[in-house]
């Protein structure tokens, strides 16, 4: 890999940055609405009301919120850094490898993040009915119902593949 400029090392600095930030959110906030559902038929845990369901979105409101900004911005300066940077991705399989990890789930995690948006904009609201959230993030827990769990580990997989960086081309002088 050449040397990078200080533009482009900046740029990668926030993509990672923003790729730990996303993927703690991310492990945060499943665990979080996991923990609402009993496992077997995602009926609601007899501990919740319709009164203290309120205090819990609000509480989970953050975590989605936070969610999505950090996954835009991850995306976002990931586009950058490959405009920025002069590698290219023939040389560096690695990177070559992350990138399409990165894009084979972007439209399912796109497809999820509207749910999460329609998740976030009723508990803004303050005035949609508790159990059409409850229904809409069961629905999203079925939706893909274990593609959260196949992202997750791709992502590890990018951080392996970012750490070790494997499949370089060697230039032969």
């Amino acid at each position: 890999m050449k040397k990078q400029s200080i533009i482009s090392k900046g740029i990668l600095f926030l993509t990672v940055t923003s790729l730990i930030l996303w993927l703690g959110s991310y492990i945060i906030r499943n665990i979080v609405i996991y923990q609402l559902f009993e496992p077997i038929n995602l009926d609601l845990r007899s501990i919740y009301n319709e009164q203290n369901l309120i205090a819990v979105f609000n509480i989970i409101l953050p975590l989605i919120t936070f969610n999505l900004v950090t996954y835009i911005s991850f995306i976002l300066f990931f586009i950058m850094f490959l405009l920025s940077t002069k590698i290219r991705l023939k040389n560096e399989g690695w990177l070559f490898i992350s990138t399409i990890i990165i894009l084979i789930t972007m439209p399912f995690e796109t497809y999820l993040s509207v749910y999460d948006y329609k998740i976030a904009n009723m508990i803004v609201r303050h005035n949609a009915i508790v159990t059409d959230i409850v229904n809409l993030i069961r629905e999203r827990i079925t939706k893909l119902s274990s593609f959260s769990f196949i992202e997750f580990f791709s992502y590890l997989a990018i951080v392996f593949l970012t750490l070790f960086k494997p499949f370089r081309k060697v230039n032969e002088a």
